[in-house]
């Protein structure tokens, strides 16, 4: 995963409310974190035009290395990949004062707002996925 381009980095400060009762930022917020970059990554790759098709996440995991703690601004790096005909995997990396938090890969899936079903990437998405200029 060192080896991927970064294609957009989103820097989310964390809540006291992300918090759970071992004092550390719940797992589930990982996830949040994560989507957040996604949303802001595609939504610059295609200024937002998502009006006939779009995002579904097909499935995410998580390789948790270290826990978070508040008062902290998380780093979340959206990585590049190879975009497949309707889908694309895309790794994230989370990090805190350049550490390494959490890994993550997500499989997303481009589907018709029509019809539900998976049509081609948006030749945006499959350019800025590869970290191409």
């Amino acid at each position: 995963m060192t080896d991927l381009p970064i294609l957009h980095t989103s820097r989310i400060p964390v809540r006291w409310g992300d918090m759970d009762a071992l004092g550390h930022v719940n797992n589930a917020r990982y996830f949040t974190y994560a989507e957040q970059a996604r949303i802001e990554w595609m939504h610059s790759a295609l200024d937002g035009d998502w009006s006939e098709s779009g995002p579904i996440l097909a499935s995410i995991s998580a390789d948790f290395k270290r826990p978070i703690v508040h008062p902290a601004t998380v780093e979340v790096q959206v990585l590049g990949g190879e975009p497949g005909r309707s889908s694309l995997k895309q790794p994230y990396r989370l990090l805190v004062d350049g550490e390494v938090m959490c890994e993550m890969t997500g499989v997303i899936v481009w589907v018709s707002r029509e019809t539900g079903r998976p049509v081609s990437l948006p030749e945006p998405i499959r350019a800025a996925a590869t970290g191409a200029p």
